[in-house]
């Protein structure tokens, strides 16, 4: 099957208390829809987890109004190591996680109202989009950003995961895997200088270069119709030498941990990231056909970006849709389209109030 991205499945998020930060991402960020729990032993991982086999719990939730999910992380057989400085603009790896809403001006007046740490006021991106900033209790910082109608309305006032802005020492390295391998080839906007909307971020005065790229086609998988098109901002910093987020430390630790693309085509993939010169450093396939997440299973893999960041790939063989009665899901022999939005309706059995 050849290759295809499909668009941001979910954004790896480490935490040290799982059930805290999925009733507090449900509640502040609308993140509600509970695909998959798990408590397991991450066995596969070794590349990135000093060749230890890690025990985890780990919850995938998701928006209805669109947009990729989030994978909340937590260890359960170490200790959770917290970065020792303050990341700041051009560190690399991860820096912000971008977040779809329909209503800048509502979003930004609820994240007040909540008493949520906001830097600065309403701006626009070097494009003209209105956005701004906020920091979460985990001291993540996350990018609201403009994008027009949800897929499904709910109560929330934002939706899932757009992109996300990646501190790199060197732009044009980076680029062979977000442009190259990724297939992000438009660029939105390609500037250097000192920017008003970072001025208020640590780090944020700093002079940058910064990239912004989209795909050209549009996605049509399964999901896209709730995925929907995504973006990668790279910031390389040229008055300040980054240094890695997670240095010291090992996948799985609080933070923005990898972030996963629904794909298919996983073998064409393999031999595309080969080519690319970014190597598989996780494979699920070698091992087993498929890979068991308790309610849901498929196969999955792992690339490392030049500046350290880890992307996933996730190619899904099974969800579930409606639990009680055991019905699941299966896209085995599948052909590529995406699926009706009935069953996209059925994912609300799923939401936790």
């Amino acid at each position: 099957m050849k290759m295809q991205i499909n668009g941001i499945q979910q954004l790896g998020v480490g935490v040290t208390n799982i059930e805290e930060a999925f009733a507090w991402y449900r509640k502040h960020f609308g993140m509600d829809i509970k695909m998959f729990e798990e408590a397991a032993m991450a066995e596969l991982m070794l590349p990135h987890t000093e060749n230890e086999p890690r025990s985890r719990h780990a919850i995938l939730a998701l928006n209805m109004q669109g947009g990729g999910g989030f994978e909340i992380w937590q260890h359960t057989g170490r200790v959770p190591h917290h970065p020792e400085f303050e990341i700041q603009l051009g560190d690399l790896g991860i820096f912000i996680g971008k977040l779809k809403t329909s209503d800048i001006n509502k979003a930004f007046t609820y994240c007040h109202n909540l008493g949520l740490k906001l830097f600065g006021e309403i701006g626009k991106n070097p494009y003209g989009t209105d956005h701004f900033f906020v920091r979460d209790i985990y001291n993540n910082i996350w990018e609201i950003i403009q994008t027009g109608a949800p897929v499904f309305k709910t109560k929330s006032i934002t939706g899932g995961v757009f992109g996300v802005i990646i501190g790199v020492s060197d732009i044009e390295k980076s680029l062979v895997v977000y442009r190259d391998l990724l297939g992000f080839d438009v660029v939105e906007y390609d500037v250097t200088d000192s920017f008003n909307d970072f001025s208020a971020l640590p780090g944020g005065k700093n002079k940058c270069r910064r990239i912004l790229i989209k795909h050209s086609r549009k996605v049509n998988g399964a999901f896209s119709p709730v995925l929907g098109p995504s973006c990668i901002e790279l910031v390389q910093t040229l008055d300040y030498k980054g240094k890695p987020i997670y240095d010291g430390r090992i996948w799985g630790d609080p933070g923005f941990i990898h972030l996963c693309y629904d794909i298919n085509g996983m073998d064409d993939l393999r031999e595309k990231a080969n080519q690319h010169g970014f190597p598989f450093t996780v494979d699920s396939a070698i091992s087993m056909d498929t890979f068991d997440m308790g309610e849901a299973a498929g196969s999955f893999a792992y690339i490392q970006a030049p500046e350290g960041t880890l992307i996933e790939f996730v190619e899904t063989h099974k969800i579930p849709l409606i639990r009680k009665i055991g019905w699941y899901l299966n896209f085995d022999n599948r052909k590529i389209k995406p699926l009706p939005r009935w069953v996209f309706h059925l994912f609300g059995l799923m939401r936790v109030k």
